[in-house]
């Protein structure tokens, strides 16, 4: 597959990271099995192909979806899953809020949290995987817009974009008994300052919510 239609795969070690929140300055680590994450978030050309839609604000087939909601992400996954023959991860219930995971399932899914910063580190340790001006587009120097998908310098496991450019949509409920059903989101995207860009930063939002920096890369499960 094309790393720039945002579905190329790359299979991701097994090990540990310790997510951490700034909020409540609690951490936790968390073991992780092998998986695969897109090499960049999906492109809107890709998710015109899947869906028939182009609902982002900037256009161009090879800038990252954006203006999509968690829900959006989630059908994505499903849709795109049908297509190439695996059995989707999520059961979507009828009233069009509820949502299961089928962890048994082989089909495209958006990442856990935990499996989105173990990848965005790729065995460094620091705040960032390189220097955020060659591997991040940010307020710094994305001239306040978006760009295309691979631009940057990748980490060293091959992923593009990890910081900067979209925000990703993680599977996460961030904290359901203070912000109910909001869900995760990680990276930074092209208006944040570098502060936002760093791997273990945390944003959360309600899972309707569409902005024009937030999209999402797609994993999957391994046997």
């Amino acid at each position: 597959m094309d790393v720039l239609t945002g579905n190329e795969m790359i299979a991701v070690p097994p090990g540990q990271v310790t997510l951490s929140d700034r909020r409540t300055q609690r951490s936790w680590p968390v073991e992780l099995a092998p998986y695969e994450l897109a090499a960049s978030p999906v492109t809107q050309a890709l998710y015109a192909q899947i869906t028939g839609r182009r609902p982002s604000a900037a256009h161009g087939d090879r800038l990252p979806v954006e203006s999509v909601s968690w829900w959006d992400a989630a059908r994505f996954c499903n849709s795109l899953s049908r297509r190439d023959g695996f059995t989707p991860a999520y059961r979507l219930h009828a009233d069009g809020e509820g949502v299961g995971w089928d962890a048994s399932a082989d089909g495209y899914r958006l990442p856990t949290e935990a499996e989105w910063e173990h990848a965005c580190r790729a065995g460094t340790a620091g705040p960032r995987y390189g220097e955020l001006d060659q591997i991040a587009w940010y307020r710094g120097n994305s001239h306040e817009r978006i760009h295309a998908v691979g631009g940057k310098h990748p980490n060293p496991w091959g992923f593009h974009d990890m910081l900067g450019n979209v925000w990703d949509w993680c599977w996460d409920v961030y904290d359901a008994e203070v912000y109910g059903t909001y869900r995760v989101l990680r990276g930074g995207g092209w208006f944040d300052e570098h502060w936002s860009c760093r791997a273990s930063a945390r944003r959360r939002s309600h899972p309707t919510f569409q902005v024009d920096d937030v999209g999402f890369r797609i994993a999957r499960s391994l046997a």
